[in-house]
């Protein structure tokens, strides 16, 4: 009886315990452990800042040299297009380049567990795998959002200056700015989760980083090569088609609607995450 006694609070601690240990909250708390404790990671998200700001400022110099330059023709100048909406979007011209980087990092998160050896591990403390990688995609969501939109405000510091010395205006308080800066952030974040889904599916990191390059950069213009109505038709639903598409004023001809270009670039992060999930949870470490 005392031996039964004794050995029935030891097992409801044990479970507890496992609850504990297996609890989301604590998969969060140790996947942000393990990101800030890497070196690596920080200097990728350093180097995402320092990209958007300079080219940012690099845009801003040469938008502001041009328009200069045309002013006493005033058909060139026309052809710049809208200025005012220009100016507000110079801040974000830096996201075309960034992504790569925040994509690598999504990459390294997930992939880094299986080249390491560290999945064994990671594994063994939570069996069920899914709290893992749902811990994996918090985190990298936040950490591309938080970069993007941080990145992108001082960019838009850092600018300001420069265009006011060619009498050039940003309203950081624009459709347009507003635009560029949240669906940046969210387009960032999809290609990070891309490349996260990338990195457990494949498990080898430049295997992954080559893919996701392929995805976003390469496969767009491999595609406006040919004039079949059915290859243009489908790279309407490419990642980068679809942000082009909803920072748009209006859908360009032949687009997507926007909520339609929304749903697409949702998808693109939904779907590689959910295989992710189910390929890791089958899948021998």
């Amino acid at each position: 009886m005392s031996t039964e006694t004794h050995q029935a609070p030891a097992a409801q601690q044990s479970r507890a315990t496992e609850g504990k240990g297996t609890s989301f909250g604590r998969a969060v708390r140790s996947e942000t452990i393990k990101f800030t404790s890497v070196p690596s990671s920080l200097i990728l998200l350093l180097t995402t800042l320092v990209i958007m700001i300079g080219i940012a400022a690099v845009a801003a110099w040469g938008i502001g040299s041009s328009q200069e330059a045309l002013s006493g023709d005033p058909e060139a100048a026309a052809a710049m297009g809208d200025m005012e909406a220009l100016g507000n979007s110079i801040a974000s011209s830096g996201i075309m380049f960034s992504q790569l980087i925040v994509g690598s990092i999504g990459v390294l998160v997930m992939s880094s567990e299986f080249t390491t050896g560290m999945a064994r591990a990671t594994f063994a403390a939570i069996p069920k795998r899914f709290p893992v990688v749902l811990a994996k995609t918090l985190l990298v969501a936040v950490v591309s959002l938080v970069v993007t939109v941080v990145s992108t405000l001082l960019a838009a510091l850092v600018i300001m200056p420069i265009l006011s010395n060619y009498s050039l205006e940003q309203d950081l308080s624009s459709e347009t700015f507003q635009r560029y800066l949240w669906i940046g952030a969210a387009y960032v974040a999809v290609i990070a989760l891309l490349g996260m889904s990338l990195g457990g599916l494949l498990r080898n990191s430049a295997g992954a980083i080559v893919t996701l390059v392929g995805i976003v950069f390469v496969l767009p213009n491999v595609l406006m090569i040919f004039a079949n109505d059915f290859i243009q038709d489908a790279s309407r639903f490419l990642p980068d088609a679809a942000f082009g598409n909803l920072v748009g004023a209006t859908p360009a001809e032949g687009a997507l609607e926007q909520w339609q270009s929304g749903v697409v670039l949702g998808l693109w992060a939904l779907v590689p995450v959910v295989v992710t999930l189910l390929v890791i949870r089958r899948r021998d470490v």
